[in-house]
């Protein structure tokens, strides 16, 4: 649903990773403007991949919104402290997303 919404608009290129441990062999090797991620995903969760980011020099900057089915409270608590940038639940409307990304790559562009 996230990969539609974004590919939806024209402005922004796409790149999907279906775990985390893909998620950080793509960002070591490709530089990207925002990270979108879940924070269940396969083999690596999504903390450790922002924790990765938040770790490594090159993409320290990087803006990053969790998106993802946990609204409690710790879940968005553990993962702002981590480093995300900002943080929606699902469900979410397509503009609702796109207003996020937006909002994140503005000081980018």
């Amino acid at each position: 649903m996230v990969s539609a919404c974004l590919k939806s608009n024209r402005h922004f290129a796409m790149t999907h990773a279906a775990s985390g441990l893909e998620a950080i062999e793509k960002l070591s090797l490709t530089p990207f403007d925002v990270l979108v991620l879940d924070l269940n995903m396969p083999d690596i969760g999504g903390l450790e991949v922002i924790e990765f980011v938040r770790t490594h020099e090159g993409l320290r900057s990087l803006p990053i919104l969790v998106v993802t089915t946990r609204d409690d409270d710790s879940s968005r608590d553990k993962a702002l402290r981590a480093g995300a940038s900002r943080y929606m639940t699902k469900p979410f409307t397509p503009e609702a997303i796109l207003s996020e990304v937006t909002a994140l790559l503005e000081p980018v562009r």
